[in-house]
């Protein structure tokens, strides 16, 4: 259905990094690098510069929230369950396409989320933890990505970041909406509001979409400790002007700190390359592309790609649909109990 024959060789350079900010006494997000091929969950030379394999490769970036160690018991557990289910299903998997390796990452997401929801409902001290995730599979020529919460993956291409994910947060839906624009809410005391996490419930609705790699893309992924104080052009820019992916990352994370490091922050870039990918061209489709499972549940409730809001109505009747959603979304956030502390 989707991908270039594997007979030539498609190559990534990775990197990764996190950092405590300037405000927080410890650091609740983590990350996961993997060769899925080889079995290597690491940053060791040979993982950090590999060819894409047969079972590909994996990305994950996440953001723990629960207070004192919860949020960390709780990334930690995501990252460490979604590299464990791919090893272990996937790894094993006699089917190698598109569609089974979509279909065993967006179930192992659904297991780290049983798998902290079990723990927490067994260790009272840490009830009501949670944590975001964007993991990024990379099979072939072609990105698989779930998205639970509002951490975010970018893709960098001839120097242009376009997003790729959707945050599952009461900012975006009001920006959906077209109640405020981005601008607005970037700026809104409300923006660490998620409306879904790993954790909190038995059941999750995991984000699942897909975009073709491109010769010389970059892919990020980071916290909202990086994406809340570097707009995406600027790591757009960092990232394609610095040749050596440990130095961007240096730079994105010493930004962050320098606009007052109000979070923990985390990125990770990776840059393909090789004969198997097809050359960047302007009529490529980027973006928040919903990846179609073929089986008995919708893989995502199907989200209208977003290309700007309306200006704000500027009437009694706009002002009080904003309050109305606005409420709505509340209601439903501290329902779940997935209110992000304000940096």
């Amino acid at each position: 259905m989707f991908g270039r024959s594997p007979s030539k060789a498609i190559k990534v350079e990775v990197f990764a990094k996190t950092d405590l900010g300037r405000t927080r006494d410890h650091n609740e997000d983590h990350f996961l690098v993997a060769d899925l091929t080889r079995r290597d969950a690491s940053l060791k030379p040979a993982v950090r510069t590999h060819e894409i394999g047969e079972r590909g490769s994996l990305f994950v970036v996440a953001d723990g929230m629960g207070g004192a160690a919860a949020g960390e018991v709780a990334s930690e557990m995501a990252t460490e369950t979604i590299y464990e289910q791919m090893v272990n299903a996937w790894g094993s998997e006699r089917e190698l396409t598109p569609q089974r390796f979509a279909y065993r990452l967006r179930e192992a997401v659904e297991a780290a989320n049983r798998q902290i929801h079990t723990y927490a409902a067994a260790h009272p001290e840490v009830r009501g933890m949670g944590t975001t995730t964007t993991a990024v599979g990379v099979l072939g020529d072609r990105f698989f990505l779930s998205q639970v919460g509002d951490s975010r993956a970018y893709l960098i291409r001839q120097g242009q970041a376009v997003q790729l994910t959707k945050d599952q947060s009461l900012m975006q839906r009001l920006v959906e909406a077209g109640e405020l624009t981005e601008e607005e809410a970037a700026k809104s005391e409300r923006r660490n509001i998620i409306l879904q996490a790993l954790g909190p419930d038995a059941r999750v609705k995991v984000d699942l979409t897909h975009q073709e790699v491109r010769r010389g893309d970059i892919l990020v992924l980071c916290s909202d400790g990086l994406s809340g104080s570097v707009k995406k052009e600027e790591i757009a820019a960092i990232a394609t002007r610095e040749r050596e992916l440990q130095a961007a990352c240096d730079r994105l994370i010493a930004l962050a700190n320098e606009r007052g490091g109000p979070d923990n922050i985390t990125v990770i870039l990776a840059r393909f390359d090789g004969e198997g990918l097809r050359p960047p061209e302007a009529s490529a489709e980027v973006g928040h592309q919903v990846y179609p499972l073929i089986d008995t549940e919708t893989s995502t409730e199907p989200v209208p790609v977003y290309r700007g809001s309306r200006p704000p109505e500027p009437t009694a009747r706009a002002r009080w649909r904003l309050v109305a959603l606005t409420l709505a979304a509340l209601a439903a956030a501290v329902a779940l109990y997935l209110v992000k502390r304000s940096p």
